[in-house]
C-alpha cells in the first residue's frame, strides 16, 4: 500500500474522531468537511497513474490502445467534481441549520441544545 493512501486514510480517521467525539456543533461540520476531503482525495488517487497523460484525444495520439494505456482514468475526476459542489451544499446547509440552532438556544453545545429542547417540550 501506498503511503499516500495511508495518510488518506489517516485523514478520514481524524474526521471519524471529530465527529465521534465533539459536542460543538461547528467542530462537527469541521470534521464532516475534513472526512469529504479524505475523500475526495482517495477518489483522485484512485484514478492517477505514474507517468499518465490527460484523457483528451489529439492527432499526438493516433492509437487509441497506447493512447488508453497511458491515460489518466477520467471518471473518478468527474466523480471529485460532484462531489465537491454537493459537499458545498451540504455545508452550507450544516451552517445554515447551526446558525438557527444558535439564534434559538444561544449555544453550540449539542448537550445544551438537548436540555433546553426537553425543558421546552419538543
Amino acid at each position: 500500500m501506498s503511503p499516500v493512501y495511508l495518510l488518506v486514510f489517516v485523514l478520514f480517521l481524524v474526521g471519524v474522531f471529530g465527529l465521534l467525539t465533539r459536542r460543538n456543533l461547528i467542530k462537527l461540520i469541521i470534521s464532516v468537511a475534513v472526512i469529504e476531503a479524505a475523500v475526495n482525495l482517495f477518489l483522485v488517487l484512485a484514478g492517477y497513474r505514474q507517468g499518465g497523460i490527460a484523457p483528451i484525444m489529439t492527432e499526438q495520439h493516433p492509437e487509441v490502445e497506447a493512447f488508453a494505456a497511458r491515460a489518466v482514468d477520467p471518471f473518478p475526476q468527474a466523480m471529485v467534481l460532484t462531489s465537491i459542489v454537493i459537499g458545498l451544499s451540504l455545508l452550507a446547509l450544516m451552517v445554515g441549520i447551526s446558525l438557527r440552532l444558535y439564534h434559538i438556544y444561544g449555544t453550540y453545545d449539542l448537550d445544551e441544545i438537548r436540555r433546553a429542547a426537553r425543558e421546552e417540550g419538543r
